[in-house]
């Protein structure tokens, strides 16, 4: 067996790995999913602004490693995705009071979502799948 079919055979798996692993990072940051794992009873605006971003970059570092074994590109996209939500939420909560209840703030993030084309999320998950079709 050659070298770089043994080399394909070993890190193809692994590459596999690395997309699942990003498509799950993106679906936990979806803002639907974020505010209902994160929202709690009493939570402010403000709150709930800082949970969500502290959420958003936590479990964007535990998933730094896998830009080692997808493309450049996809790994753009998902920066992308990431950056462009915390812009989302810091806009949205710039409109709302700081102090009023967090549901103000979970419902102007998900009006803004709906309202866009194609949500940055949405974006980055739909190149991932494209391009994991590349491989088989």
């Amino acid at each position: 067996m050659r070298l770089s079919t043994k080399n394909q055979k070993t890190l193809t798996p692994i590459r596999m790995q690395a997309y699942e692993r990003l498509v799950l990072f993106l679906e936990r940051i979806n803002p639907e999913s974020l505010i209902i794992r994160i929202n709690r009873p009493g939570m402010t605006c403000r709150q709930l602004q800082a949970e969500m971003i502290s959420s958003i970059r936590a479990e964007y570092e535990h998933n730094l490693s896998q830009q080692v074994y997808i493309s450049s590109q996809a790994w753009e996209l998902v920066k992308s995705a990431r950056s462009n939500l915390i812009k989302i939420i810091n806009s949205c909560a710039e409109k709302a009071k700081p102090d009023s209840p967090s549901i103000n703030l979970s419902k102007g993030i998900l009006e803004f979502i709906m309202e866009m084309e194609k949500s940055p999320i949405n974006v980055a998950i739909e190149y991932i799948k494209k391009e994991i079709k590349t491989y088989f």
